[in-house]
């Protein structure tokens, strides 16, 4: 027999001449190094967990919290060593007991396998959701290295079976072992949560020292020296090899700290739904007699292989040219129960399709597989049922769930991040959709546009991920077309829109100005008519002109004040005289007020008449003569009155009252609306409409609303828009790309049937 230890000898795993001592040494050399480097990372966490308390105390909303953290400080201080020593001994107690294992322990049977989650209290799903996402996460964060610790330990112990969920030292495990160590601390569930999260960042996140150095140790006593780690399908030895060499030039802490934000919560959300399906899983299996799943259903006792990945993608792509044979539904002809049936029963077409290819038909798919069907299906699901898309678009986006489900299946990154190209290709053809209806693509450009990239990816989609990013550019590039034509027509739109609110605020200013200046006094006929009419728009254009703080306009003003004051009563000779000098002003200003308003030459000497004749009858030249009273202005019929002739009052539009039945929150939506939200609006007995809020007045406050061409479709004021929502005839559409979405919502109905304990499968 050679010597492990001798340098560049490789150990023969496979013979049953390894003695019990040398396995003991090998695994006893491993538990040092296990013990060490975990009593140093255990130590760490729990001096943040002491800090961390103590921020949270200080930031607690009320006296009743900030007292549950200090108790938890107490009860960590206080406890520490008892569950260091505790977590310590049964990894210590697990890596021995693995020399005596003659066959791998079943996964429900091993305190390292999955969590098994049953009808349980809130807090212990709570904990046992916290736990199988930091499995989940860092299983797969840690596979290659943790792939070489396996493969190494399996030879150590004969060549029994060591996986993720049989070894002492790998996350589900090291995580169990820190669940039951954290039985002894009598602590609310929410400060036990936070210390999980710790010990998720400062022992799990860096366990790669501990499997390299496991390894490294491993290799100098010959076991497997020149072991290649494989390459997890769905990742590509380019990424791989990027992902070893980040690990390697980082440390772990510095890496999350440098990971993008919203990546990283793609990746918590995607850990969250996969560690509820294998919750959903684990009560299934508790469900059936004898642990007996899907695998034993049917089989007789003869054992059928799962689906290999290949297998999967042939039967896929089988059941992909069906369809892309098949017509093409529309939304008057689709029957939406026959198509959320297809979407939900894809599994049983694909297993169905599987037995045609291999002549029988497999009872199940491996779980990863599985949960990849699943996720596809309940994305699809949401897509039908999402009524953020219109019923068309519904129909042709459900064609997908097919190629999303391959390229699921052949990178598994798909639903963690959230710049992959099959992802944002979706996101795209679910914004384009949301604005679409018939009126505002007349030309079926938008539509043709997405039943093309549909059509395309089943006929043409195989195995080549390029096709997303390909499609995707394509896509980007048409909305960037769309979006420059539509903004030339929002902006003549909202520039219309400014016009006319300009206008009536200018409007709206000089009536108020000529209101002021005449107060309570009754002004005669002639002159009040000239204010209302003539002057009133000469003053509003210039407002639109040079501006409220213009020369002209406090010009206009002044000769307001004169033009009043030349209709008081003239009683003494110095009325006579104070009449006398301001008549050639007022003839003058008058001249260029009228013209400036479009007045004919002949309209306004006719009119300087009359005025002519009303000032000898002031100044007592020619008797008064009450039918010059009731002689009809020589005012064109386009200057319109801005004060009622009559009353005197400005005849300006006025803002209805809020009608009744809002209430502030549905204002307070309406105010926290942004440029680039889309609502749907169904007045009573009209078609649905579309519509984008493209510009709201800095005036009036008005929302204007334009179609997906740019095209006007209404405006509204907030109280006007507060009450169409509250009546139901409006809502406001989801911003939110449709995958976030999505998972979000399946979170959501795993999370409740994990709670519920119904386990109901997509």
């Amino acid at each position: 027999m050679k010597e492990a230890n001798e340098p560049g000898k490789v150990v023969s795993l496979s013979s049953r001449q390894e003695s019990t001592e040398r396995i003991g040494d090998l695994l006893g050399a491993v538990r040092a190094i296990a013990g060490r480097r975990l009593q140093l990372l255990l130590g760490n966490m729990f001096e943040h967990v002491d800090d961390a308390l103590f921020d949270l105390a200080e930031k607690a909303e009320n006296n009743a919290a900030q007292m549950h953290y200090f108790d938890g400080m107490r009860e960590v201080r206080k406890r520490r060593p008892i569950v260091e020593r505790s977590y310590l001994a049964q990894v210590s107690r697990e890596l021995t007991a693995l020399s005596t294992r003659a066959a791998p322990l079943p996964a429900a049977a091993s305190p390292a396998g999955p969590v098994e989650l049953s009808l349980v209290a809130e807090n212990e799903l709570e904990e046992s959701l916290a736990i199988t996402s930091m499995i989940s996460k860092n299983e797969s964060r840690l596979a290659r290295d943790l792939f070489a610790v396996n493969q190494r330990l399996s030879v150590i112990c004969g060549g029994i079976k060591i996986d993720e969920s049989t070894n002492p030292v790998a996350p589900a495990a090291l995580a169990q072992a820190f669940r039951q160590a954290m039985r002894e601390l009598s602590a609310e569930m929410r400060v036990k949560l936070i210390i999980y999260k710790l010990f998720d960042r400062y022992v799990l996140a860096t366990l790669e020292e501990l499997y390299q150095e496991i390894n490294a140790e491993l290799v100098r006593a010959g076991v497997l020296p020149q072991l290649r780690p494989e390459v997890a399908r769905g990742e590509t030895p380019a990424a791989a090899a990027g992902a070893t060499a980040t690990a390697g030039n980082k440390a772990p802490a510095d890496a999350a700290g440098d990971m993008d934000h919203e990546a990283e919560l793609a990746s918590e959300l995607l850990h969250t739904v996969r560690a509820l399906f294998s919750a959903r899983r684990a009560q299934a299996a508790g469900a059936v007699v004898g642990g007996v799943g899907m695998a034993g259903a049917g089989g007789h006792g003869a054992t059928i292989a799962v689906p290999t990945a290949n297998e999967l993608l042939g039967a896929l792509s089988v059941l992909q040219s069906q369809l892309a044979a098949g017509p093409v539904p529309s939304a008057q002809s689709a029957d939406p129960a026959l198509l959320s049936r297809d979407v939900a029963q894809l599994k049983e077409h694909l297993l169905g399709q599987l037995g045609a290819l291999r002549g029988e038909r497999p009872s199940q798919v491996s779980a990863i597989d599985e949960d990849t069907i699943d996720l596809v299906g309940m994305l699809f699901e949401f897509i039908l049922e999402d009524s953020t898309l219109p019923a068309e678009m519904q129909v042709l986006l459900a064609r997908l769930q097919i190629p999303y489900l391959k390229a699921a299946i052949l990178d598994r990154k798909l639903f963690a991040h959230r710049q992959h190209p099959a992802r944002r290709l979706l996101d795209g053809l679910a914004e384009l959709a949301k604005g679409w209806s018939e009126e505002s693509d007349r030309d079926h450009r938008v539509h043709d546009k997405i039943k093309s990239i549909v059509e395309r990816l089943l006929h043409d989609f195989d195995d080549d991920m390029s096709l997303f990013e390909r499609l995707g550019a394509e896509l980007q590039a048409f909305q960037e077309q769309s979006r420059k034509r539509a903004e030339l027509a929002e902006q003549r739109v909202a520039e219309s829109a400014r016009g006319r609110e300009k206008l009536e605020l200018a409007r709206r200013r000089a009536a108020r100005e000529i209101l002021d200046r005449i107060g309570n006094q009754t002004l005669p006929p002639l002159i009040h008519g000239v204010l209302a009419r003539a002057w009133a728009n000469h003053l509003v254009l210039t407002i639109l002109r040079q501006g409220e703080e213009s020369p002209a306009f406090a010009e206009a003003l002044r000769f307001v004040n004169e033009f009043i004051a030349s209709a008081r009563p003239v009683n003494t000779t110095e009325d006579r005289r104070t009449l006398l000098r301001m008549l050639p002003g007022i003839e003058r200003a008058l001249r260029r007020g009228l013209a400036n308003v479009a007045f004919q030459e002949s309209d306004i000497e006719r009119l300087l008449g009359q005025l002519h004749a009303y000032y000898r009858q002031q100044l007592g030249e020619t008797a008064p003569d009450a039918s010059t009273e009731d002689v009809a202005l020589p005012i064109p019929d386009s200057i319109q009155p801005l004060l009622d002739t009559e009353s005197g009052e400005a005849e300006t539009e006025s803002l209805p009252p809020a009608p009744a039945g809002t209430d502030g929150s549905e204002l307070t939506q309406v105010e926290q609306l942004k440029a680039g939200t889309w609502l749907e609006f169904c007045p009573t007995g009209d078609a649905v409409t579309r519509a984008k809020l493209s510009w709201i007045s800095p005036m009036s406050g008005r929302y204007l609303f334009v179609n997906r061409r740019g095209l006007k479709v209404g405006d509204y004021a907030p109280h006007e828009l507060a009450a169409a929502l509250a009546a139901g005839s409006a809502r406001i559409l989801p911003s939110e790309p449709l995958f976030d979405r999505a998972m979000g919502a399946i979170v959501d109905r795993l999370s409740q049937a994990a709670a519920t304990g119904t386990g109901d499968l997509p």
